[in-house]
């Protein structure tokens, strides 16, 4: 008995290295991205929102839609148009 809980349990460390190592992986092919969005002219106020981006979808003048890191799709529009940076980490 005792012999099964070993052997699981180190099945077990395997996959979770297994895992780490394909995120390691993954992450070297993905790029993601930092946006900044502000709804006014002025940077830094209490209206600036950040996301960190997988994927952009449609990016205009007036409306930006983008997978977040979390795998969500956000949309947001402006009727005078959004003020966005774009940063890659």
């Amino acid at each position: 008995m005792k012999e099964k809980i070993g052997v699981m349990s180190k099945i077990k460390a395997f996959f979770r290295k297994l895992k780490e190592y394909w995120i390691k992986l993954k992450s070297k092919f993905i790029k993601l991205h930092k946006l900044t969005i502000s709804y006014n002219h002025t940077w830094g106020d209490s209206d600036d929102q950040t996301y960190i981006v997988k994927k952009f979808l449609v990016t205009k003048e007036k409306y930006i839609k983008f997978r977040t890191e979390s795998n969500q799709i956000v949309e947001l529009r402006g009727a005078e148009g959004l003020n966005y940076r774009i940063e890659e980490l």
